[in-house]
Formats: structure tokens, C-alpha cells, sequence
């Protein structure tokens, strides 16, 4: 899989842009703010049809312009796919795949197969639970659509369980009959929901701890507990337990909408005993994991994005983590970094040539 070239006009601070690819290793080098971050989002956009960074599609809109497109022409198992994403303020986003629009947007979810690795992936250590639900979905659910639907209608029956809840306490009033249709409906799309995350986690917990010996040449011991209320008991039973409490507090307590991932290091949470640069390991071990889980259910190599991950990382880790991408026989990287020296050492020892856009002295398309 492979991004041939890709043409960008008024995404976040990048007016025009049109670019051709070097198949194996890409590397957009610039002083902060001049535009690396938003040209990898942009081809994160064209795979998964929102940014990576910022959710609210309206403010990737240039600003003084009302639309941005992005177009991205790529080999897909020999086969050529252009992909063109469009949004115009205050209409629907249109996605097309070789000039037919989707019907459904998330249609198109699972064509492009891509990781992006990140400082924003920080946020999987220091934000609450709900950031790290998010990254087992959206892993699992690249791969596998029921579970994404399933997901999707459990967070509505959520929903409408904690209304009804928030209903029953400002009217002083309780319907059980009701609660129970709603708990039913939980359990039927929820318990799913569980032993598809926990047989995930099984499997990808030795691969991440394998990835991450690698990066610190064995020197830290790291693990990951998935935690959840089901660990302990059926969802029927969990729900019973907690439903004098669910209302008073007049919502859901208790559920696969309560997972977590539990980050250690030497035993202690990572959050709070890791350094800035293990913290980064950490996030890398994680994500090349995730490189390893799609590229067993696709069959080929995801596109791999690398976005400022050389800062904070001292120059033996950057060479492990460079030469375990040579040794997965990825199939092609994009790097950003503020400094090509840096960069150009990384890739020192690469069997592969690079191809180095400085964004200083790229011109824009006519």
C-alpha cells in the first residue's frame, strides 16, 4: 500500500499544496508551525475522513476560506485508488472513492490501512479512561465493522438509560419494567462488546511488551491490565449490583463504557513513575503493535506516520525503533521533524533512500 502523491487546497494553514511520493520514506522537515503536522493529518483525513487532531471538521477549513479538499492518489494491492475528501462551511462532507461519492462515509473506513504516531498520542496516558476506550475501538473496529456498529448502538442505549434514570429522579418515580428493557438491551450488544476487547488485549498485550523490550533494549519492564467491571461477573449481574446506585447518581456506573487500559512501568503507573522519553516508548511499543494487528488482518503493511517522535528520545532508542520498521518490511513512512540532521542520522543505517521535502522551499501549485 502506497500514497503516490497528494494535493491539498485551503486544510488548516496549507493553501495549496500538490506533492509525489517516494515509495518507501518521506520526511517533511520545517520550523514549528509552518505546516509538517497538518500534511500527515491530511492523509490520516483521506483514511479515516476526519482529522486526526481536531475533530470539528469546520475548523480545518483555512481560515479567510470557505472549503478545503484533499485528494490522494494510491496502490492498493496494484490497484490505483483516488480518494478525494471535500468539505465546504455549513454543507455535508463528501467523500469519493475514484469520483463516487459514498453513501455512507463510514463505508469507506478500512480501505487505507494506516497508523499515526504522535505527542498527541500523550493523551492515551494522561486523559481519563474514555481516550483509551477509544484507541481499542478504533483499532478493533478498523478491522471489523459489526463490532464498530455495536460500539456505536451501545453508546446510545447509554444514552437513553441515563435519561430515563435522570427522568425517574427529578420525578421521584421508578418504572423497573422499563430499566429492564434498557439492561437487556446492554447486555445483548455489550457483553459482545467485552470478550471482543478482552480477546484483543490477550493477544496484543505480549506484542506491545515484545515492541517496547526492543525500543529500551530490555532495560524497563512495562505492562498493560485491561480493566473492566465484567472481569469480576456477568453484565446482567453487574447491573443489578449497581442499580440502587445508578439511581441516585442518575446515570450508568457500571458497563463496557467503564473499560481502561492500566499503564505500568516497573510496576508503577506509568502516568506518574515514567520519564518523558519512556512515556514516548510507551506510545510507540503501543502503536507498532497495532502496526503488527493490521498488518495480520490485511494482509499488507499499513502506511506509517510519524509525527515529531525523534524529540525526547535519546539516539539508541530512535535506531531500534527505525530498525524495527526495517525488519516488518513496512510499507512506507512519513516522517516530520524540525531538524534534517536529526532525521538524516535516524535513517543513517536504513537500507532505504529518503526523499526530504523541506516545506521552507516547497512552492505551492498554480
Amino acid at each position: 500500500m502506497f500514497l503516490n502523491s497528494l494535493k491539498i487546497d485551503n486544510y488548516k494553514n496549507l493553501e495549496k499544496f500538490k506533492l509525489t511520493f517516494n515509495k518507501k520514506i518521506n520526511c517533511f522537515i520545517g520550523k514549528n508551525g509552518i505546516g509538517k503536522t497538518n500534511i500527515v493529518d491530511s492523509i490520516y483525513h483521506l483514511a479515516f475522513t476526519k482529522s486526526y487532531f481536531n475533530p470539528s471538521t469546520s475548523q480545518n477549513v483555512m481560515s479567510g476560506s470557505e472549503y478545503f479538499s484533499i485528494i490522494g492518489e494510491f496502490d492498493i494491492d496494484k490497484r490505483n485508488e483516488s480518494v478525494h475528501c471535500y468539505y465546504k462551511i455549513g454543507e455535508k462532507k463528501i467523500i469519493k472513492r475514484n469520483s463516487k461519492i459514498y453513501k455512507r462515509i463510514s463505508d469507506h473506513i478500512g480501505l487505507i490501512n494506516l497508523i499515526i504516531i504522535s505527542p498527541h498520542d500523550r493523551n492515551l496516558i494522561t486523559e481519563g479512561s474514555e481516550m483509551r476506550r477509544k484507541f481499542i475501538d478504533s483499532v478493533i473496529g478498523q478491522v471489523d465493522k459489526v463490532y464498530l456498529q455495536r460500539v456505536i448502538d451501545y453508546n446510545k442505549v447509554i444514552t437513553q438509560r441515563n435519561s430515563l434514570l435522570k427522568y425517574f429522579f427529578i420525578n421521584r418515580k421508578f418504572d423497573k419494567v422499563t430499566i429492564e428493557s434498557y439492561d437487556q438491551q446492554l447486555i445483548t450488544i455489550g457483553t459482545p462488546i467485552y470478550k471482543e476487547r478482552s480477546k484483543f488485549m490477550t493477544s496484543f498485550i505480549p506484542i506491545f511488551k515484545k515492541y517496547y523490550s526492543d525500543i529500551s533494549s530490555g532495560n524497563e519492564l512495562v505492562d498493560i491490565n485491561f480493566k473492566s467491571d465484567l472481569n469480576s461477573g456477568s453484565f446482567s449481574e453487574v447491573l443489578n449490583d449497581s442499580l440502587s446506585k445508578d439511581r441516585f447518581l442518575q446515570y450508568t456506573s457500571k458497563g463496557v463504557h467503564r473499560d481502561d487500559l492500566i499503564f505500568t512501568i516497573d510496576g508503577n503507573k506509568i502516568k506518574n513513575f515514567g520519564s518523558q522519553g519512556q512515556q514516548k516508548s510507551f506510545l510507540i511499543a503501543l502503536k507498532l503493535a497495532q502496526f503488527d494487528y493490521y498488518r495480520t488482518k490485511f494482509g499488507n503493511s499499513p502506511i506509517v506516520l510519524l509525527d515529531d517522535i525523534f524529540d525526547k528520545l535519546d539516539q539508541e532508542r530512535v535506531r531500534q525503533i527505525v530498525q524495527i520498521l526495517e525488519k516488518k518490511d513496512f510499507s512506507q513512512i512519513f516522517i516530520t521533524d524540525t531538524h534534517v540532521d536529526r532525521v538524516k542520522d535516524a535513517l543513517s543505517e536504513s537500507k532505504n533512500k529518503e526523499e526530504i521535502f523541506d516545506l521552507e522551499k516547497l512552492n505551492s501549485y498554480d
